[in-house]
């Protein structure tokens, strides 16, 4: 058997606010709750548990989905509707930017519970590195 990444846990300060959030922003659904958790499931199967935990309990974590052209596009407009502020890198030095790491774009972009978002149309290290 492959391994394979089935899910992961995503700490919200109310899952509910965060997996609409993300849901939304991908044209994604959200799941049935179950238990203390509300799943956002990818079109590789990989499901993202949403659960709520007191704030200061939440550390950052980082969230990449890779996603087509057309994806990148409709989520992108999902972004700058809602006036979501995004980067083009990580540190958050280029403010109102998207990057074109690797021949493709991407960006970054914050859920309401502070966790780190990026969305990209091409893996790292799978074409070219123009500069951005």
């Amino acid at each position: 058997m492959s391994v394979e990444l089935n899910h992961t846990i995503i700490a919200a300060r109310d899952k509910r606010e965060s997996a609409d959030f993300l849901a939304h922003i991908l044209g994604l659904e959200v799941g049935a709750e179950m238990g203390p958790f509300l799943p956002v499931q990818t079109a590789n199967g990989v499901t993202l548990d949403f659960a709520t935990v007191p704030e200061e309990h939440i550390t950052t974590q980082h969230y990449a989905f890779l996603i087509s052209e057309a994806e990148f596009d409709a989520a992108f407009e999902r972004i700058r509707q809602a006036g979501i502020p995004y980067w083009a890198d990580p540190r958050q030095e280029r403010p109102g930017e998207i990057n074109r790491n690797d021949g493709g774009r991407g960006l970054y972009f914050m859920d309401p519970s502070r966790q780190a978002m990026e969305i990209i149309t091409r893996p790292y290290g799978s074409g070219s590195d123009p500069a951005a």
